[in-house]
């Protein structure tokens, strides 16, 4: 299967490590990542939102390794990516950021509540259980999977999954192809710099959280892209406060412009939503909330806005 056939499907990117692809993208429908080592012994990169959707990651797993998966990274901790956890086995550890435990502990189930369309399945809230503050090693049997928090970007603990030996990066939410990236509980300044990290580390092959995979040049294309979006948003963000629009108003205002075409555009709202508390002073860590700017985002997107989870 393909991108083009709409249903989920495995990536080989590497000897042993894989993407699990979903095409319908958007709210609640996330990539994850397996990784298995000449042992057989398989790490996920993040779960996914509903018991369904996580039963079928599950379902490949078992195809290219042996036993339960002996640990999932979170790459942060917003529900598509952190829902699933609790449908695994006892025995695998959960890793995060120190504050993607805090995170999903403080938001809870909160997300079935704004997004009430998909059947999640009998979820249990499960964080981290081991959890790190900057670097992180996992050993395998042949090859070391490091771990790499990069500063708040799209949220507080967001962490890059980088296999050097393969030149493979697992760029979790730091990465849309194809869709508005998403800085509400981030921060604008520092997406630009968790780009620069992830442009550094010259990957061959990135894995985005959402959207195809992107291999060789694809890659820099992609970068060079996220980049432009959000020096857009700062952009725009600047000109709008300084006439005294608000982040609705200034989205409205700029409706077309060259990013309109990628999905999930509502988020543009969102994203001027922190660009605004930025541009006031507000400390880096102040919170907003996506269902405290949901209603500005239904408003920008003329309607309801669809959950294909």
């Amino acid at each position: 299967m393909t991108w083009d056939d709409g249903n989920p499907y495995v990536d080989k990117l590497a000897d042993g490590v894989y993407a699990y692809i979903q095409p319908a993208g958007g709210w609640m429908v996330n990539n994850c990542g397996v990784i298995a080592d000449g042992a057989g012994t398989a790490v996920l990169v993040d779960t996914t939102s509903t018991e369904r959707r996580n039963r079928a990651v599950l379902a490949e797993v078992a195809k290219v390794s042996s036993g339960a998966p002996r640990a999932v990274v979170n790459t942060h901790h917003h529900p598509d990516h952190t829902y699933g956890n609790g449908f695994l086995p006892a025995e695998t550890l959960v890793i995060g950021h120190d504050k993607c435990r805090d995170e999903v502990l403080a938001a809870g189930l909160e997300a079935t509540r704004v997004i009430t369309s998909p059947d999640y399945g009998n979820l249990v809230l499960r964080p981290p259980n081991v959890t790190f503050s900057d670097r992180m090693t996992l050993h395998l049997d042949s090859f070391g999977v490091e771990l790499q928090h990069v500063g708040r970007a799209h949220t507080s603990n967001d962490v890059v999954v980088w296999l050097p030996e393969q030149r493979v990066l697992f760029a979790g939410d730091l990465a849309f192809a194809g869709g508005q990236p998403f800085l509400l509980e981030g921060s604008v300044a520092g997406f630009t710099k968790a780009i620069a990290h992830m442009r550094a580390l010259a990957p061959e092959v990135l894995a985005p959280g959402h959207g195809p995979v992107c291999c060789g040049d694809e890659v820099g294309v992609l970068l060079d892209d996220l980049d432009a979006y959000v020096s857009y948003i700062a952009e725009v963000a600047e000109a709008s406060f300084k006439q005294g629009l608000t982040p609705l108003e200034a989205a409205v205002k700029h409706r077309d412009n060259r990013f309109r075409d990628w999905a999930e555009t509502e988020r543009f709202v969102g994203n001027l939503h922190r660009a605004y508390s930025e541009l006031k002073g507000n400390p880096v860590d102040t919170r907003l909330t996506v269902p405290s700017v949901w209603p500005d985002m239904v408003a920008f997107h003329g309607g309801p806005i669809a959950c294909h989870a």
